[in-house]
């Protein structure tokens, strides 16, 4: 049994497109950019985003697109519209697009907690 090298990985976020950089670091977190990768083992590295505010939307995104949640009660659908989450906490953009590209299962969290975004 080999023991998991993990190194920490700066990412710069500025003029880039938020779905860019997520798709990035979640690569990085899942561990695809190392040879010894392996879908079943978390092998990922820790990854910083940093100059989350200065991300670069394109098109109307910021205007147009929502993130929706159901509080599981009928007609309980709620919509918060992505500028409203933007201007409360930058960081909070990319970590809901890094969270939704990683693999649904078990090693999800645990791969999310080795995300550092600072706005």
């Amino acid at each position: 049994m080999t023991t998991i090298q993990r190194s920490t990985i700066e990412i710069d976020a500025t003029d880039r497109a938020p779905g860019r950089v997520a798709a990035e670091v979640a690569m990085i977190l899942r561990g695809k950019n190392k040879p010894s990768f392996t879908p079943h083992i978390d092998g990922g590295d820790c990854v910083r985003v940093v100059n989350a505010s200065k991300v670069k939307f394109t098109g109307k995104k910021l205007v147009q697109k929502d993130y929706y949640h159901h509080t599981m009660y009928p007609g309980g659908i709620r919509r918060t519209p992505m500028k409203k989450v933007f201007e409360k906490d930058p960081a909070e953009v990319i970590k809901r697009a890094v969270y939704g590209m990683l693999p649904k299962n078990k090693l999800r969290d645990t791969m999310f907690k080795r995300l550092d975004v600072t706005a």
